[in-house]
């Protein structure tokens, strides 16, 4: 495919998918109350996304910088869902 078949096919649903963004980022501005650790997160996952190191794909620095990197297991499950960033 060319970038402009790209572009055709799936445009109109990126740009749907960053307004939605923009819309999320929007509505945590207007709240009051404090966000916890995954707004600063989600917030270095869209840098990384915009300043991806040389030899990494966006979806890489995007999921890297999301993602748990301890290697010490925990003794037991703290909670039954994912938080979809790390914890502090």
């Amino acid at each position: 495919m060319t970038k402009g078949e790209i572009q055709d096919l799936y445009f109109m649903d990126s740009r749907a998918k960053l307004i939605d963004i923009a819309s999320y980022l929007d509505r945590l501005d207007r709240m009051e109350g404090d966000a916890d650790f995954r707004h600063p997160a989600f917030l270095d996952a869209l840098q990384a996304m915009q300043n991806t190191p040389v030899g990494k794909t966006r979806v890489q620095a995007v999921l890297e910088s999301l993602s748990d990197h301890s290697t010490e297991p925990l003794e037991a499950a703290t909670i039954g869902f994912a938080y979809g960033a790390q914890k502090p």
